[in-house]
Parts: structure tokens; sequence; C-alpha cells
């Protein structure tokens, strides 16, 4: 007869979802790996007595935990020994990181979670002609809603916005790759490209950039397409303008959606324009709604058809489900700071928590051989969060870490998460139908978001005697 096994024991083998997401966490964000990441980092920020690894579990368990309460987070770890300093010291650690550590925080946390993905998880959206390219999706985030707990915030009537950041998002394996950040929430994202270009091309290779109307005119086209083997399907600005190649004659068709579409080829920019570049133009007709014009450098429309550009371009809204998501189901509605560089560390934090779900969800979808999209991120979310609060309070930190097994190599952690995850198929977790989007109401009045950056520095330069009172 077998011996029954210690409560504690039993208790993590009844809750896979904990344990899969506690190994995933240790083998990507454990302690050693954070500080070094903060040392590398840091430029002239510093740790004494709280650690970048001891801030991210805290604010990852406010988040997690406490529905983005950092005080009661704070509190808890004063209680069990994981803070040994006060509130208001937590607080002006996580207010004064350095967004080069948020930024690397995302760009190597990803890196690190892309080898335990599923060999082959089942997608059922990407085009066909495009799978040999990596498909990244460029949008801006800015963090909204900014608490006004600082005297510099007070005074200020209207919303308060915090960091800007340049998200990038892989549509083959629903991951962000990497963050550009700005503490201006006002600033405009394209001035990030660069250094968003910078850290997605240090791990990927022919990439095709896929982006919204204020990237589509040739300058940014020129900066996508500067590394041989990379090519771009960005929206027209509206402005740039476009010679028809008459020696190309254009080609009519109908999409999956029985829309008509016409291409043609030919220049954009001006004769003078240093970055004038050769294209094919993709005019889509949407009754009642003005025509959507994509530019591309695919040129060959045999090869890569003009259905499936416009089916990618129209996938570019994943990336808005996922500031959604990290929003509602991650807490980013909750700001724990109020610097911008506190809301851009939480945005971080979030798009990794969002990630990790990622992986979880493919693990899960391979399983029960049903396409990722047909899982719920939200749905699957809930249930981690149950199962993490329940082994939280009832097994003490220290008894959990000795549960789990001495860290794994890559290929072993993947077969655990694969004994782990992919029996526990539910029902439940099937995302609904989407439903058909609601023309959105126009406002009578647009409302005005200050940006806490240029408050802060603003409160600065007067308190500091440097411009007139």
């Amino acid at each position: 007869m077998a011996m029954p096994l210690p409560f504690d024991r039993e208790l993590l083998q009844r809750l896979p979802l904990a344990e899969a997401v506690l190994l995933l966490t240790r083998q990507v964000t454990d302690a050693d790996t954070l500080n070094d990441l903060f040392d590398r980092h840091r430029g002239a920020a510093y740790e004494r007595e709280v650690s970048f690894a001891t801030l991210v579990a805290l604010i990852g368990d406010a988040l997690l935990e406490h529905q983005g309460s950092g005080r009661q987070s704070f509190q808890r770890g004063r209680e069990h020994g994981e803070l040994t300093v006060s509130l208001q010291a937590a607080y002006q650690k996580l207010a004064r990181l350095p967004l080069a550590v948020s930024e690397a925080f995302v760009a190597d946390s990803t890196q690190r979670l892309l080898p335990l993905l599923p060999a082959a998880p089942t997608h059922a959206l990407l085009p066909a002609s495009l799978h040999a390219l990596a498909i990244v999706v460029l949008d801006g985030k800015v963090v909204k809603g900014v608490p006004k707990r600082l005297r510099s915030l007070r005074g200020c009537c209207g919303g308060v916005v915090g960091g800007k950041a340049l998200a990038a998002l892989d549509l083959r394996n629903r991951l962000v790759l990497a963050l550009a950040t700005h503490p201006d929430g006002h600033t405009n994202e394209v001035t990030l490209i660069p250094a968003l270009l910078t850290q997605v091309r240090a791990h990927a290779r022919d990439i095709l950039w896929v982006a919204d109307a204020q990237f589509g005119n040739p300058q940014h086209i020129a900066a996508f397409t500067a590394r041989p083997g990379d090519h771009v399907v960005l929206r027209s600005d509206g402005k740039s303008q476009f010679n028809v190649d008459a020696s190309r004659p254009a080609r009519a068709g109908v999409d999956r959606r029985g829309r008509r579409y016409e291409e043609s080829w030919g220049w954009l920019g001006g004769p003078r324009n240093r970055h004038r570049c050769y294209v094919r133009r993709v005019s889509l007709e949407r009754p009642g709604e003005p025509a959507l014009v994509l530019w591309t450098d695919l040129l060959d429309a045999d090869q890569y058809p003009a259905d499936d550009v416009l089916e990618v371009y129209l996938l570019r809204w994943g990336i808005e489900h996922v500031f959604q998501e990290i929003t509602e189901v991650f807490q980013l509605q909750h700001l724990i700071g109020t610097t911008p560089q506190g809301t851009v560390f939480q945005l971080a934090l979030c798009l990794w928590w969002y990630n990790l779900i990622q992986v979880v969800r493919a693990y899960v979808a391979t399983g029960a051989a049903v396409a990722v999209e047909q899982v719920s991120s939200e749905l699957l979310f809930v249930d981690v969060q149950r199962q993490l609060i329940a082994l939280h309070e009832l097994v003490p930190v220290a008894r959990l870490v000795s549960l789990l097994p001495a860290p794994l190599t890559t290929v072993a952690l993947r077969q655990r998460l694969e004994q782990l995850l992919q029996p526990l198929w539910t029902e439940r977790w099937r995302k609904a139908p989407r439903k058909k989007r609601a023309v959105p109401r126009l406002r009578s009045g647009r409302r005005e978001c200050a940006s806490a950056y240029r408050l802060i520095q603003g409160d600065r330069l007067v308190n500091h005697k440097l411009i007139p009172t």
C-alpha cells in the first residue's frame, strides 16, 4: 500500500497550473538573473536594501493577489521578511527605476521564454504565404490613469498619463519581444523606432514589420527594410506621393471576405525624397468606410497574394488586444507607481505576465489539439491566479521552494510542462466567438491629459528657482 504524500506535496500535485507557473518563473526570472540584469542596465541607479529581484516579486504579488495594491503587497512582504525597509522606501525604489532596466527586463525574459514554447503550437490565422517570415507588429502604448499622489500632480485638472512605450509583438507565438520607452507620455512613438529595431533585430531575422498609418511613409519604410531580408506591410499615411509604374499593369480581385481590392506598383515619395522607394500598393474597398491603402515591398503578387497582405495587416489588431488584456486582466489600470519610471516598469511587468500566460496557453492548446487562438488568455489566467493564491496561503514560501525540483534543463522543463499542462483542457477556457465591433460614438469634446513627466519636470524647475515663479 502506497504511503500518503505529505499535505503540502499533495496540494502541489493538485494545482498543476500553479506548479507550471512557478517553474517558468524560477527558470526565467530567478533572483541572480534579475539582479545581474539590473547591474548591467542601472546606469547611475543603485540598490541597497531593496534588490531588483525583491521589487519584481512584490509588484508581481500586488498584481496577482492584491488587485494591484502595492501597499498590501509591501505590507505582506514586511510581515514575511521579504521587505526589510519602510513602505516609503519601496515606493521610492519603484519611482527611480531606470527605463533601461524595464526595457531589458521585457527583452531578456522573452528570450528566455521562447525556447520553452512547445515545439509546434497550432495557429489558425497566419497566412500560409508568410510562414517563412517572422511577423512583428508595432504599436505605441501610453500608460494612462496615473494617480495624483505626487505634489507635482495634485493641482492638475483632468487626467495624467505616465510613460510612453513602443512595443513589438511576434504574431507567430503571441509574445511581446521588446519595448522602447520614453518618460514623456506625449512623445511621438515614431521617435522610438531606432531603439526598438535594434532590440528586435538582435534576436530575429527575416522580419515582416506590420504597423499603422503613422509609420507608413518612405522614411520609415527605409528604416524597416535597411537590413536585407526584412520587409514591411504598412498602412498609408495619406500624405506621401505615389507615382504609378505605367509599365506594370494594375490587378484587381476579391479578398476572403468578399470585398474588392486593387493592387498597383510604383514609387513612393517624390523625386527629391532621398528615401524614395519602389512599392506595391494594395487598396481595399470598404463599404461605408474610407478605402484601406497599404504599402508593401513584397512585390511578387503571385508569391504573396494581396489577400494575405490584407489579412496580415488585419491581424495587427492582435497588439491592441494585448494592451487591452494587460490593462483589464493584469491590473495595469491600478497603477502602483506615479512617476513615469514606475508606470513603465508596471507596464513591463504586466507584459511579462502576459507572455508567461501565452506559454501556458500554448501547452494547453497543443494538448487539446486546438488552435491557440481558441484558448482564452483571460479565463486561463483566472484559474492560474486562483491556484497560486491557494498555494501561497497554505504553504510557506520556504517550504514551497523546497517542494519544487532542482533547476531543470530546457528540454527537461518542456517535458515537465507537457506533463502538467497538456492534459488540463476544459471547455471553460474556450474563447467566446468574436462579436462584431460596434461603431464607436464620437465624443462631443476631447479630454485633455497632462504628462506626468512634464508636470514633474516643471515642478522641479520652479522649486529649484531655475525659472521665475
